[in-house]
């Protein structure tokens, strides 16, 4: 712990004037890495180092651009390396970013970064020209939010390529991208995003006195971001919005959201983020309103089910029989007669199997791995009823559970969804539909309490706001719609 407060704490160490002491340092920090090239060459009569890491900088346009003018340093060998090096900033470096590193922390982060480094003998100071030549992956369809109709764009692990795609759609100068590198090993960019006019400011201040505050060896994933600027680490609901579609992103701009992007990952973090957007998919305003709003609809009721059904069935067949009709309950005595287990083991048994059977779906190569879940559950289902394990009931109730939570548009919810009903069924089991009902009004007060960056996060439900709720439950059409914006606070 000393060691890291004093590491963050070291002074910034300056540039040598001697070429010599510049490459031995620079080999001293990097502990003699077989990727970083020194690339020396003379500048009439100078020499001039170039450093640049293999497979992260591509140098051939600077060199190339260096070889052209090098008559130019010839003809006049009695200047100065200051002068040389003005030469190199202002005329012959024509490509991409061009800036000063006068400290060896400042050429190690741009050089990191796939910037070529140049520094020239009898100077104090380097250059860093934009050479970056990661290959990234391309733009593809996302994956984990697809749509029926709308657009097929999604993010990539390039920061650079995430912003473009969203400036593309929000064409605007008064969208706004504030940068800061997070992680003491891993340096990761990451950008904050908002529209000025729109925005919150009192969430843009919180939201930055949270990352400045961040203190992490790495950040490799957007997620790293995500527990470290959540309002309750402890709920399993997420107060942090994620979404690797630009259009969802440029759309909860509009609103007056704010987006985090973390460079390595294609899920960019939306703040604030509140119950109802849980449930709303871009198709929704790619769809006719009426349409929308159905289909809406649906997915609150799929909540619903997948999150009451098995502790439902548990509590009516366990405290409840006489709230069933005399026919489905002498089916239900029969089929379970030679169950060996009470209802509650019984579907945690089959609860616990489709967890694990969605888990190796996905791990399992794409080929192979929805084949098999599919396969696994209904062989192992029909199994299970044969060998008198589990009743035909409980297999049909697990099977809308979890048909259900496929429905709903967002994973995190899914994922809450999935935690809860665990709970649930206990409670099922010990109390009846009484202890159900004290369940629900536990999750509504849990909910009530949440906020994100400081925002209700029940909002608009509570406190409710009437003109919010042509885009909450339903999705009004855009005539009904009245435009009102967010104002920022000044």
């Amino acid at each position: 712990m000393t060691n890291k407060t004093t590491r963050n704490h070291v002074s910034p160490e300056k540039l040598p004037v001697s070429i010599a002491e510049f490459i031995e340092n620079m080999k001293n920090r990097f502990g003699q890495s077989g990727d970083i090239i020194y690339r020396e060459l003379t500048l009439g009569a100078i020499p001039t180092v170039m450093v640049y890491i293999e497979g992260m900088g591509d140098p051939r346009l600077l060199i190339e651009a260096i070889h052209a003018d090098l008559p130019l340093f010839i003809e006049f060998p009695n200047q100065s390396p200051e002068v040389r090096m003005n030469m190199l900033k202002e005329l012959t470096i024509t490509m991409g970013k061009v800036g000063e590193a006068n400290t060896f922390q400042e050429v190690e982060g741009k050089l990191l970064s796939g910037n070529t480094i140049i520094f020239m003998d009898g100077t104090s100071t380097s250059l860093y020209v934009g050479t970056e030549a990661l290959k990234q992956r391309g733009v593809e369809e996302a994956s984990s939010q697809s749509v029926v109709r709308g657009p097929r764009e999604g993010f990539t692990e390039s920061l650079r390529e995430n912003t473009a795609l969203v400036r593309r759609r929000i064409q605007s100068p008064k969208l706004r991208i504030e940068e800061r590198t997070v992680g003491e090993h891993t340096n990761t960019l990451v950008a904050v995003m908002y529209v000025d006019g729109l925005y919150d400011i009192d969430v843009l201040d919180e939201l930055r006195r949270r990352l400045d505050g961040i203190k992490l060896d790495s950040v490799l994933e957007s997620n790293y971001i995500e527990e470290m600027i959540q309002d309750h680490r402890y709920s399993p609901f997420p107060t942090v919005y994620n979404s690797e579609r630009p259009d969802v992103i440029a759309s909860a701009l509009l609103e007056g959201r704010i987006a985090i992007f973390v460079e390595g990952t294609p899920f960019v973090l939306v703040v604030p983020a509140l119950f109802v957007q849980l449930f709303q998919s871009s198709e929704d305003y790619y769809q006719r309103w009426d349409f929308a709003s159905l289909v809406r609809l649906l997915r609150y009721f799929c909540f619903g089910i997948a999150l009451l059904t098995p502790s439902l069935y548990i509590a009516i067949t366990t405290f409840h029989q006489e709230m069933l009709p005399t026919n489905l309950l002498t089916s239900l005595i029969g089929q379970r007669e030679g169950v060996p287990f009470p209802a509650f083991i019984e579907a945690l048994i089959m609860e616990i199997t489709f967890e694990i059977l969605r888990e190796a779906g996905i791990r399992l190569p794409k080929s192979i791995g929805q084949s098999v879940s599919i396969v696994g559950t209904l062989v192992i289902g029909q199994a299970a009823v044969e060998a008198g394990l589990v009743s035909a009931a409980m297999v049909i109730v697990v099977s809308m559970t979890a048909i259900a939570n496929f429905a709903l548009p967002s994973f995190n919810i899914g994922i809450s969804v999935r935690i809860l009903r665990f709970g649930l069924m206990g409670i099922a089991a010990s109390f009846g539909l009484y202890g159900m009902i004290i369940g629900m009004i536990m999750i509504g007060l849990h909910l009530c309490s949440l906020q994100s960056m400081g925002v209700p996060y029940m909002s608009t439900f509570a406190p409710l706001h009437w003109r919010s709720q042509k885009d909450a439950l339903l999705r009004m059409s855009r005539h009904s719609m009245k435009k009102y914006l967010t104002k920022s606070k000044t």
